[in-house]
């Protein structure tokens, strides 16, 4: 028999999170709901969107809720690996080399306008990403736990942004657009008070120890043999259909699978329906799709739409 949550100190923290988060960023509870269960599900985020829709804030306002160490690394074209890792530094005193960590050693990490950088500067974010260490001057750190990427690039159409390889879309478990927000949210936020003031008056909703907790929760929620046989569904259906160059990896269908069970867990469920994987699908499954066609966030939802429409539920 299908129960709600036995652990509701679990849900009431999360939910005020999304009711605090939505009274700063108005009219985006979706894609709030869409940011902070990639963060349960231990994802990392990329926003695409043009400049002033709030994406830096939608960063520190999750930071500051969650009660996370964070930290911004405005990427540029100058921008070398070192600037993210750290750099060692010879110590006179010690007469030994002593290692400065870099941005990268946050809870979260901030990697604003990230296809402004070459690709040898991306680079310095995929083992981070994948691996949560990084390897520096021959010596393996371990990074903080939780820890959490939130990377926001520009329409790859706007002058001075290198796209991102295949390799690093993929290592974004979501990839959003927050878009301009609609004709009364935006009079309220015109009207109102400034946000990133209203970011540093915010007070913690949760601590690091409970959202590894939430994280941890997140994995025991309960996904049937019908779920797990409609995301298997799901990748078939990629990789049979001549629209797509290359069909989704089995990465893919596991990091979506782990975006529907946060998801169920945002609604209070311990078990996952098929419509969890249908939310998140659009953010989950787009970019790592090759269509040769529209790379824009109107041709990421024609693709969503695609899929949802020809896989059916069983």
């Amino acid at each position: 028999m299908l129960q709600t949550l036995r652990k509701p100190d679990i849900g009431a923290p999360l939910q005020a999170v999304l009711d605090a988060a939505d009274a700063v960023i108005l009219g985006k509870r979706d894609e709030l709901k869409l940011a902070l269960a990639c963060l349960l599900a231990r994802g990392h985020l990329l926003i695409e969107d043009v400049p002033g829709v709030g994406k830096t804030t939608l960063a520190h306002l999750l930071s500051r809720l969650l009660g996370l160490q964070h930290a911004r690394i405005q990427f540029t074209s100058d921008m070398l690996p070192a600037d993210v890792v750290g750099v060692s530094v010879y110590d006179r005193g010690s007469e030994r080399f002593r290692f400065h960590k870099g941005p990268i050693f946050s809870q979260v990490v901030l990697a604003d306008e990230i296809n402004r950088a070459t690709p040898k500067a991306q680079s310095a974010l995929l083992e981070a990403m994948e691996e949560r260490q990084v390897t520096a001057e021959g010596e393996t750190r371990a990074l903080p736990e939780p820890f959490f990427v939130i990377a926001t690039q520009n329409p790859f159409y706007q002058i001075g942004t290198f796209p991102l390889p295949e390799s690093q879309l993929d290592r974004f478990l979501m990839r959003l657009a927050l878009g301009y927000p609609a004709e009364a949210e935006e009079k309220a936020l015109l009207a109102g008070q400034d946000r990133r003031e209203m970011v540093g008056e915010l007070k913690p909703v949760m601590d690091p120890t409970a959202l590894v907790a939430a994280q941890l929760e997140a994995t025991g929620v309960h996904a049937a043999a019908a779920v797990i046989d409609y995301c298997h569904a799901i990748l078939r259906f990629t990789r049979r259909s001549e629209r797509f160059v290359h069909g989704l990896s089995p990465r893919a269908g596991l990091g979506l699978l782990r975006a529907a069970r946060a998801w169920a867990l945002l609604d209070g469920r311990d078990f996952v329906l098929p419509e969890d994987v249908q939310r998140v699908l659009p953010a989950v499954v787009p970019h790592r799709l090759m269509t040769g066609e529209d790379d824009s966030a109107g041709g990421h939802a024609a693709i969503a739409e695609l899929i949802l429409e020809s896989v059916p539920v069983s």
